[in-house]
């Protein structure tokens, strides 16, 4: 009986290990191969070439510009993104309740439909409709500048080197807080309410209780949050592709994986870009384990 219930286990679980392997895991090792080889991409010739395409990687200026930018997103967007989602998921969900008991605020329902509303667009589309708000010359950002009296600081948000990376920050942020508002507010919901209530009976005030038992309760879901939010930063290519093609003004939108992209298939270095990509998946692998481990916590009880 033993035998078959494991038989029948391993039997179910074969198909997606096989599929896994195939699709996930073989593309990466193939990567690692190709980061060894000087293949172009358009053709089956590659010659094996040892460590030359990290060596040259380790002097690429470009590299390290567009590694810095990534840096910068990963040290802005989290804390800024995660922590207006934080604010509005605590302040929609335990700020109001009926007879002074700690509940949700009147219509949060229609708060969270608002918020996650940039979630279901299409990516593509909306970065199509921030290209027009950014437009110098009928954009909607500039229009309202001049509207409101302030049209001295109308600018090229997107053509100008100093402005663009916070353009394409604000952008990113405006798309993102819905997402982990939604996820940060079906967390709080599932403290339970004798916590609250409890804490309310002994006079803690709504702020004291956000730091003693919504956060402490919340964490693993920010921990989560925190991860996936930071591999995005790593990442960023279809925004910054979109937004600021090429890089942007003399490059300073642009990041490892719109660098990558560029070397593949405009400059048929498919080996040397495969190389990007294994440093890149090993970035993204680092800041992971480093996460969990800062923010590993004992799991809080009351």
């Amino acid at each position: 009986m033993k035998h078959g219930r494991t038989r029948f286990i391993t039997l179910f679980l074969a198909a997606p290990l096989v599929l896994y392997g195939v699709f996930v895991l073989y593309p990466y090792v193939q990567g690692v191969i190709i980061s060894f080889t000087d293949w172009s991409g358009y053709s089956r010739d590659r010659e094996f070439i040892g460590f030359a395409n990290y060596i040259e990687l380790a002097g690429d200026d470009r590299f390290w510009a567009a590694l810095s930018h990534n840096a910068m997103f990963l040290l802005v967007l989290p804390p800024v993104t995660l922590g207006i989602a934080l604010v509005f998921a605590a302040l929609t969900s335990v700020a109001g309740g009926k007879g002074g008991r700690v509940g949700p605020i009147a219509g949060s329902g229609w708060y969270r439909a608002i918020y996650f509303f940039p979630n279901i667009l299409p990516i593509v589309m909306s970065l199509v409709l921030w290209q027009f708000v950014f437009n110098p010359r009928i954009g909607l950002l500039n229009g309202f500048l001049e509207a409101v009296g302030l049209g001295a600081w109308a600018h090229a948000w997107l053509g100008d080197p100093n402005t663009a990376p916070w353009a394409v920050l604000s952008v990113l942020v405006w798309g993102q807080i819905g997402f982990y508002y939604v996820l940060f507010s079906a967390s709080i919901q599932g403290i339970p309410r004798e916590y609250f209530e409890a804490a309310q009976l002994d006079g803690v005030g709504r702020f004291r209780m956000f730091f003693t038992i919504t956060l402490p309760m919340m964490l693993q879901t920010v921990q989560v949050a925190w991860i996936y939010i930071g591999m995005f930063a790593l990442d960023m290519f279809v925004t910054v592709a979109i937004l600021t093609p090429d890089g942007g003004p003399s490059g300073s939108t642009d990041v490892i994986a719109t660098y990558m992209q560029r070397l593949a298939f405009s400059g048929g270095r498919f080996g040397y870009s495969a190389t990007i990509g294994v440093v890149l998946t090993v970035l993204t692998l680092l800041f992971a384990f480093i996460t969990f481990r800062v923010t590993r916590r004992e799991r809080v009880e009351y």
